[in-house]
Order: structure tokens, then sequence, then C-alpha cells
């Protein structure tokens, strides 16, 4: 009995001065479950780049809803308007060359005069009316060959062309003409001037197209010009 007790005191004593222990090491078959691990903070990662893919691309192939039929139909009545625009195309230069082949001398030198082409001439009982008297002297009060004046030669002219009588002096012409606009003017319209600044009608001239006329002047008797106060 005091042999036991003695072993029984010195394991006492053995495990009274121990300040750690080792863990005990267990032969079961049981295992024992871990504890579960911390989460790992999410940490951000700088300097990369995404590289978005290339979309997809549609590779279906594109049918047309037109018919065969209806693009021939249409080619075919394109082809039809261009036949027809070069049929006019043709046409009006077979006729302007007509007409310059056909065009008498007087046309061919005011086609010149008015810068214009001769299917654009005024009438040629106009022209050769204004063209009889065309580079004639100016003489105040003439009305003759040998010198004529502004209203002396619209007097003549209208007599020729249109068996028209006009009052003798420009003013009296212009009050019994009819006031028209520049955008109205025609070929044989008057045109009436105010060359002295008083207000009053002072000179008259004959409208033959294209912003021109012809009329006396003082300096270089019948010639052609541009245009000014209009009237018919």
């Amino acid at each position: 009995m005091k042999f036991n007790f003695l072993i029984i005191s010195i394991v006492a004593l053995s495990l009274g001065s121990c300040t750690s222990f080792r863990p005990l090491a267990f032969t079961s078959n049981k295992q024992v479950s871990a504890s579960p691990a911390a989460p790992a903070k999410a940490r951000f990662i700088d300097n990369i780049s995404v590289t978005p893919q290339a979309a997809a691309v549609d590779k279906t192939e594109f049918k047309s809803n037109t018919s065969p039929a209806l693009m021939a139909r249409t080619s075919a009545r394109d082809e039809q308007l261009v036949r027809e625009e070069l049929k006019k195309i043709n046409t009006n230069i077979t006729d302007a060359k007509s007409m310059i082949e056909t065009a008498s001398p007087v046309q061919l030198k005011y086609s010149i005069l008015l810068n214009t082409e001769v299917e654009n001439l005024p009438q040629r009982t106009l022209l050769e009316a204004v063209d009889d008297w065309y580079g004639v002297r100016y003489r105040t009060g003439g009305n003759t060959h040998s010198g004529v004046d502004c209203s002396g030669f619209t007097c003549a002219v209208y007599t020729a062309a249109y068996g028209f009588a006009l009052p003798r002096v420009s003013r009296d012409q212009y009050r019994m003409s009819r006031k028209i606009s520049t955008t109205e003017l025609k070929e044989g319209d008057l045109l009436f001037f105010d060359t002295r600044g008083g207000g009053g009608i002072t000179h008259v001239g004959v409208y033959l197209g294209n912003n021109r006329f012809i009329h006396a002047t003082v300096s270089k008797g019948v010639m052609v010009s541009g245009h000014g106060r209009s009237a018919r």
C-alpha cells in the first residue's frame, strides 16, 4: 500500500510542475472537424486591361426582295426614258442647225449684237425694220436716213414693223403707252429715259431682247445698247 501511494504521489507531483502540454493523440477513427477558415480579403489588381471580344459578324447573305422580272422592267423603262431624252436633244440640235443654216444675214448680225442664239431672236420683220436704220447718224428733229433723232427712229420702226403710227415726240409716246415692269419686257416694247435728270422723258428706244435695245444716240447714231424705263 505504501508503494502504490508513493508512485501516485510522484505522478501528481510531476503533472503539477509542467507549464505546457503536448496535444494528446487520439487513435479513434472519428475525425475532428476543423474550424472554418476566415474568408480572404478581396484585393484589387491595378493596370489590368480588358480586351473586348470582337462582335460576331453576321455572314447572312443579303437577298434583294426585287424580283428579276421587276428589275428587268425597271431597266427597260429607264433605257426608254434615256432614248426619249436623247431623241429630244437630237431634234433640238437638228432644228437649231437648220435655223442657223437658213438664217438671213440680218438674223446672224443681230444674233451677234444681242449675244443670243438665232432661235431666240425677235421676229424677222422687227429686225429688218430696225436694221434699215442701223448706223444712221443723229440729227435733232430728223426722220430721214440722212439723220434721225430717237423719237423719229421709233416712229419709223413701228410703222414698218407693225403698221402703227406713234406720236412724234418721245414724251407723247410715253403718255399714250401702258407702263409695265422690266420683268415683263418683250421684243418691240418701247424703253423711255430721263437723260437730263429732270424727271421727264427725254429719250426712247426699242427693246430687242436679252437686255438689249436699239436707239438713236447723239454720239454714235442708231446703235444697240442696254435698257431703262419701259412701256408698251
